[in-house]
């Protein structure tokens, strides 16, 4: 019997695919992949994220640096009177002025900082909300000093202060003035986990921020030892302590104030690097002091010590 017809052009389909050679796939998988990545490198590894988190950290790091926003007529004249570094005052325009807003205009103006007529929507843009009050103060980020060239710059007994899980920036500026005031050398805060030196900080320490070095470090136990390497006397505060400010007479050496936050206290292993644990004396029924509050009471007793025995 006669087969049908077929086209001639009309090749027959394979369900197996083509029957010779294999499509250049063999010699491609000769070929070398080259050099394995690094393990940071591979989506999959714990390295990667690893990576991943230091340069979110770095990024909060730079955040951290930007300048800040003072917002609403009495912070703004409280720092422009604490003489904090401002960059430019902005007003929104057709705001109805009132003393403080003129105040804060002409304070501005005798120091040499340009002031900006802006529109209300670009000021709420800049603060972010527009709880405002149709005035903002752009500073200038702090400039932290170095741990290293602070502690070398030490002249005589010196006293720090080190914060520890201080997240208030209220309490932060309150320290910086409590240390200046009593002679301190300076205030040593973590770079996470830890108020920065903001407009907040800035108008709580009533101008001194610009004239006592505050430094910024990684690993707030490492800075620890380091002071403890350096001949430094570690005093961690604390309710309960072994010792008493009364009791306690080595404020004439060289001394570290380590400060905890009123909820969580000094981080268990600074805390076991301390070589003092002091309590400030109080009402039994008085639970705890404001971290600011027990540093000044401390710095200001060590003051009279080092006056009175210097």
């Amino acid at each position: 019997m006669a087969k049908p017809y077929e086209r001639p052009d009309k090749q027959k389909k394979n369900k197996k695919g083509p029957t010779k050679g294999s499509g250049g796939q063999r010699r491609r998988g000769l070929r070398g992949k080259g050099a394995t990545p690094k393990a940071e490198d591979r989506v999959y590894h714990a390295a990667h994220k690893r990576k991943l988190d230091r340069q979110r950290r770095a990024q909060g790091r730079h955040d951290r640096e930007v300048a800040d926003m003072v917002v609403g007529r009495n912070p703004v004249v409280e720092c422009l009177k604490a003489k904090v570094p401002a960059e430019a005052l902005y007003v929104v325009a057709g705001t109805g002025h009132d003393q403080r807003l003129s105040e804060a205009v002409g304070m501005a103006n005798s120091k040499g900082i340009p002031v900006h007529e802006v529109p209300r929507q670009q000021l709420d843009a800049m603060t972010g909300n527009g709880m405002h009050q149709g005035i903002g103060l752009k500073i200038q980020p702090y400039k932290y000093a170095d741990f290293g060239d602070l502690l070398e710059s030490v002249d005589g007994p010196g006293m720090f202060v080190v914060l520890d899980n201080i997240t208030d920036p209220r309490n932060l500026g309150a320290v910086i003035r409590s240390t200046a005031a009593f002679s301190g050398n300076g205030v040593i805060i973590p770079e996470r986990r830890s108020a920065q030196v903001t407009g907040v900080a800035w108008r709580t320490s009533a101008g001194t921020a610009a004239r006592l070095p505050v430094a910024r470090v990684t690993n707030v136990t490492r800075t620890v030892k380091q002071f403890k390497d350096n001949g430094y006397t570690v005093v961690g505060l604390d309710a309960g302590g072994e010792h008493t400010l009364d009791t306690f007479d080595q404020a004439t050496d060289n001394v570290v104030i380590v400060v905890g936050s009123e909820g969580k206290g000094i981080s268990r292993l600074v805390r076991e690097n301390c070589d003092v644990i002091m309590s400030v004396p109080m009402e039994d029924w008085v639970e705890s002091l404001n971290a600011s509050v027990a540093a000044g009471v401390v710095l200001s007793e060590f003051a009279r010590q080092r006056r009175t025995r210097g």
